[in-house]
């Protein structure tokens, strides 16, 4: 009986000493996005990020996930995160481009790499000690948070059949895509995505880029603007997953390996989300919608936004030398790993078109 007092106690304090533990590990962190909260796969990678960690740390590790209606700045994530106020963000790189220049590059580039050749640049190339060079004097770290891959060129009401059609054209278009065009004649400007679809229907707006059709479906703009135009613009496009430095360092090592293990898993399930979505919505929308009209830019047109892509890049290169050093270090990974690519995917979709 004794012993069996002596093995409780210990047995007691075992557990006293195990919650104790397990009290003192209890990390919350929040994590602000920039997507509304129904804005399925962006605005769904966060939350499954949260559920996923939650699960891992036995319900240790919680993020508080606020969407864009919570904290009213969609594009105010990289000061909230750099601040502090919120431990981690989920965004894209290239949004911060008034601030630093070079984060767009982490994002995409025009005639850029595909999503597969992106993250092999970034986990295997240069592109993760780039990311780091970047963000570094910000106190963030950042690390790819999904990806839609390649968006596609535009909803356009007529069709583009050469350069002249691009003069005076009103179009929504951001990033370092929007300054090529500008160069090319069309008058650019940013909406909010709560007044895309009412402005090209109105005629406010000639023609608007989003994402993609998994996307496009919901805004309704194959309704109203029957050319759907091919990418060029956004090849990759990552999203990015912020976390405040001195928060990360805080945490147990085994919480940094599990935040960084979950970061990679449902980042790679964005990417395949997406794809099915898009492969789904459109097929309902060319089924509801025959009269869409699928086009690729004219030769010249083309050869025009590289020709603009290229002095655009040229400049950015010449007013930051870091620019020029990631840009030039990007084109001589796509020159190598694009003949793979031509060689794997683009002549196995040929062969495989001729037996069918």
């Amino acid at each position: 009986m004794k012993n069996f007092s002596k093995i409780a106690i210990l047995l007691s304090l075992t557990v006293i000493f195990t919650t104790q533990a397990v009290a003192a590990k209890k990390v919350r962190w929040s994590l602000a996005m920039t997507w509304p909260k129904n804005l399925k796969p962006l605005s769904t990678t966060p939350q499954k990020l949260s559920k996923l960690l939650e699960q891992m740390s036995g319900g240790n590790f919680i993020i508080k996930v606020d969407d864009a209606g919570k904290h009213k700045a969609p594009l105010g994530i990289f000061n909230y995160v750099k601040s502090g106020q919120y431990e981690m963000g989920h965004s894209a790189s290239y949004y911060w481009k008034g601030i630093d220049t070079k984060t767009a590059l982490i994002t995409t580039t025009p005639f850029g790499m595909t999503m597969a050749e992106q993250q092999a640049w970034l986990f295997y190339g240069d592109g993760m000690k780039y990311m780091e060079k970047i963000y570094a004097p910000h106190g963030i770290l950042s690390f790819p948070g999904g990806s839609t891959g390649v968006q596609m060129g535009g909803w356009f009401a007529k069709e583009i059949k050469n350069l002249d059609d691009l003069q005076g054209l009103k179009m929504r278009i951001p990033g370092i895509a929007g300054e090529v065009f500008a160069k090319l004649g069309v008058n650019v400007t940013n909406i909010a995505p709560g007044e895309l679809y009412t402005s090209l229907d109105r005629g406010t707006i000639d023609a608007l880029e989003w994402v993609g059709p998994a996307m496009d479906i919901k805004m309704g703009f194959h309704k109203i603007a029957p050319y759907y135009y091919t990418g060029w613009h956004e090849p990759a496009s990552d999203m990015q997953f912020m976390i405040n430095k001195k928060a990360y360092e805080k945490l147990p090592k085994e919480y940094q390996t599990m935040l960084l293990t979950a970061i990679k898993a449902v980042s790679a399930e964005m990417f395949y989300e997406h794809y099915h979505m898009s492969s789904d919505a459109w097929e309902q929308m060319k089924q509801q919608y025959p009269n869409i009209k699928v086009k690729t830019f004219p030769k010249e047109v083309l050869q025009a936004m590289k020709k603009a892509t290229d002095e655009v890049m040229a400049q950015y290169g010449k007013d930051d030398p870091l620019f020029k050093e990631i840009y030039e270090n990007q084109q001589s990974y796509m020159k190598k790993v694009r003949e793979w690519t031509k060689i794997s995917e683009y002549d196995y979709i040929k062969t495989s078109e001729m037996v069918h």
